[in-house]
């Protein structure tokens, strides 16, 4: 009897030890509302996008169990640098980031543009106009980076969407965004008239960024899977429906 029940104490262990195996290898995929890379619908929680139908299709050819989430841009980037097997998407990719990963992509291409109040009569042409003004941005932003590198002040909001109304009320003199993302917004919120394009200042490469637990193989097998979506027309059939 003893050794009866020690067998199904073991075979119980085993079976628990192997489920939690499979439910850690579940990959946890975190993003924001960022559209239209990322966009989340708050009523239904569905989330869909550029970068996170890509990063679905990736998913599916690499055969992986995962999960999607959106998050507080600051919430997920804490995440996945302290979570395994996690990733977040866009992230863009810039020196001060490279080593805080694993990459996977790039996913899609980001301008970054100032925009202005339409009855502003101040009209900075590039980066050093901006040395004597605030920029709106918000908080574990690449643009917030990048103007903290040139000794640029930033005000910084919680999420890019409190932005536009701040740039109206005055909280700032300018605001940084992405091109897509940034009129996106303006649409949204009924500020297309009021709210306008200055300058295009910056592109980069948004990418899926993993925590640095994530074995190389996989990330050399997920590059090549993304490279493979490219080569075949997937990445350009996802892209045109959202134009």
């Amino acid at each position: 009897m003893h050794l009866l029940r020690s067998k199904v104490i073991a075979l119980t262990c085993l079976f628990f030890c192997a489920s939690q195996t499979t439910l850690s290898a579940a990959e946890t995929l975190v993003t924001e509302d960022n559209p239209p890379f990322n966009i989340v619908n708050f009523k239904t929680g569905e989330i869909t996008g550029i970068a996170t139908e890509k990063v679905q299709e990736l998913m599916r050819r690499a055969d992986e169990k995962y999960t999607i989430s959106a998050y507080p841009w600051s919430r997920a980037v804490q995440m996945t640098q302290n979570n395994s097997d996690t990733c977040a998407f866009s992230t863009t990719r810039t020196p001060g980031r490279e080593n805080l990963y694993k990459w996977i992509g790039p996913l899609i291409k980001n301008n970054w543009v100032i925009f202005a109040r339409a009855d502003d009569t101040r009209h900075p042409k590039n980066i050093d106009d901006l040395r004597t003004y605030v920029i709106g941005s918000y908080r574990n932003d690449a643009k917030a980076e990048y103007f903290s590198l040139k000794g640029i002040d930033t005000d910084l909001a919680n999420a890019d969407a409190d932005n536009p109304r701040k740039l109206i009320a005055g909280r700032f003199d300018f605001w940084a965004s992405g091109e897509l993302h940034g009129m996106e917004l303006l649409k949204q919120q009924g500020l297309t008239k009021l709210i306008v394009p200055l300058f295009t200042f910056n592109q980069v490469d948004m990418y899926l960024a993993c925590n640095l637990s994530m074995a190389q193989e996989k990330v050399d097998k997920w590059n090549m899977i993304l490279k493979n979506m490219e080569k075949d027309g997937t990445s350009s059939a996802i892209e045109k429906k959202y134009k």
